[in-house]
């Protein structure tokens, strides 16, 4: 018997299947001719999986927001948390491909292989976020994994893209060995995979030895994924190896499905395990966030520093994880949702950054940038502004809501800690404002590339700076959201 409440609900994840489907067969049918149309129907296909996960259209079912819906035997779960992930994972897919068309056209490289791999990578993120299974969270991390490995090494002839394709399938798939067996022994000792199931087995009764174990064993495999501190030694490499365009989607949509896929899995089925981990994230954030304050100070090429930065922010983010509750989820999507388009929006500058047809990457290639190209360097330094979390932008009070709620929870020294790093940190995002304004200007770039970039880098810094006159679509988004997780 067909499961038709099951695929009512899972239909945002039909929608970009079928379209990978499509996408596959036509690039394998016409080539490189198609690529700019798949990545046109990549992007509709996005918009239209967003209207089908809050349109309450899906043949008469009615899909409260505040509650959660299990599909497939509680394999799959739709709640306004997992929407509200996918939404950003869909706007960061989306703004990827934006970016890709005019770099690939420079680079000779233009196929469309790259819109097929990100709409496959964001089927298996979108699968993760409502992943309320050992299994499914398993399978889903997998299917995204394994579109990134081939993503990382896109240019083929380019040594470091694939010496960063290399790196990184090695110690993703050394990651995903460590997460599974994590998995195994908590399946083994506790005897199922449901989270459900397992949060009723773990909440009253002390948990055997054997899935505290596994329990750190899937925290360090999933640590690899956000790049949190002992587990970050990838992505400086791979950022700086993969092509930018690459290199935006990994720090933007993949992180986030990795955090909320690390939000669920703790503060569901570990609940009962708070004390456990709480011990291991606290070492991973604070090591995170002073590592990617103090590493990032040494850097000038732009995108290892922005790996740094990303490793950094990944330690602010999981003090909100450790916060956990209504007010810890909350502060998670909010900041995070800021970070993601401050992030894309530096990568769009560092597609600027072209001289005699080739691409620079050093910070010291943006000087006098505001003399050259006023705009560009504008909006640069709104966007560094926001990571800095200088007010009144929108970053100082992603951060604001992070390290209130760690105040609130009684976890003043991470708060501090936090705000140091911060602090520490702001040094090398304020570096590049300072060589955009007051260094003398470079050797002249190439001439600003196509719309899609223009449009990515004015709509994230735009968004830095509305976020003061019209904060409430996202603050109350994010409350919804961690009302429906929170349960």
């Amino acid at each position: 018997m067909i499961d038709t409440h099951s695929f009512i609900v899972v239909m945002p994840e039909i929608v970009i299947a079928v379209t990978a489907l499509v996408s596959l067969i036509a690039a394998a049918a016409c080539g490189s001719r198609v690529t700019r149309h798949i990545g046109i129907l990549a992007i509709a296909a996005f918009i239209l999986a967003a209207g089908e996960m809050f349109g309450s259209f899906r043949l008469g079912l009615i899909l409260d927001g505040a509650l959660p819906i299990f599909a497939f035997g509680g394999q799959f779960v739709d709640d306004s948390f997992a929407r509200f992930a996918k939404a950003i994972v869909l706007l960061a897919s989306a703004l990827s491909i934006l970016l890709s068309w005019d770099y690939f056209e420079k680079e000779g490289q233009e196929k469309p292989e790259y819109p097929v791999l990100i709409l496959f990578a964001t089927l298996g993120m979108m699968l993760m976020i409502s992943a309320s299974d050992l299994i499914s969270l398993y399978v889903g991390l997998e299917l995204q994994s394994l579109a990134l490995y081939v993503l990382a090494a896109f240019k083929r002839d380019d040594k470091r893209s694939s010496e960063a394709g290399l790196k990184y399938f090695v110690l993703g798939a050394l990651s995903s060995g460590i997460l599974l067996y994590g998995l195994s022994l908590i399946y083994g000792f506790a005897g199922t995979t449901d989270f459900v199931s397992l949060a009723g087995a773990l909440r009253d009764a002390h948990a055997h030895p054997g899935v505290v174990v596994g329990m750190v064993f899937a925290c360090a495999g999933l640590a690899f994924k956000i790049a949190g501190v002992p587990f970050h030694m990838w992505a400086p490499d791979v950022y700086e190896g993969a092509p930018t365009p690459v290199t935006a989607f990994f720090a933007t949509a993949p992180k986030l499905a990795a955090l909320a896929v690390f939000t669920r899995f703790l503060l569901t089925p570990m609940a009962g395990l708070a004390a456990e981990w709480h011990q291991v994230i606290v070492f991973i954030s604070v090591a995170s966030m002073l590592w990617g304050a103090f590493a990032g100070l040494v850097q000038t090429n732009i995108k290892r520093l922005l790996a740094y930065s990303s490793i950094a922010n990944v330690g602010v983010l999981l003090i909100a994880l450790l916060v956990g509750g209504k007010t810890g989820v909350q502060a998670l999507l909010i900041y995070f949702a800021i970070y993601a388009l401050a992030t894309i929006g530096a990568f769009a500058v560092a597609l600027c950054l072209r001289r005699d047809g080739k691409a620079v990457e050093s910070i010291f290639d943006l000087s006098g940038l505001s003399k050259t190209h006023p705009l560009v360097a504008l909006g640069m330094a709104i966007l560094m502004f926001s990571l800095a979390g200088v007010p009144p932008l929108a970053g100082f009070f992603g951060k604001y809501f992070v390290f209130l709620a760690a105040v609130k929870a009684d976890m003043v020294p991470l708060a501090v800690i936090g705000v140091l790093s911060s602090v520490v940190s702001a040094y090398y995002y304020l570096r590049i404002v300072k060589i955009m304004y007051f260094d003398e200007p470079a050797e002249a770039l190439d001439p600003l590339p196509d719309w899609g970039v223009k449009a990515v880098l004015g709509v994230s810094s735009l968004a830095m700076v509305c976020f003061i006159f019209a904060p409430a679509p996202l603050v109350e988004g994010a409350m919804n959201a961690a009302k429906g997780f929170v349960v």
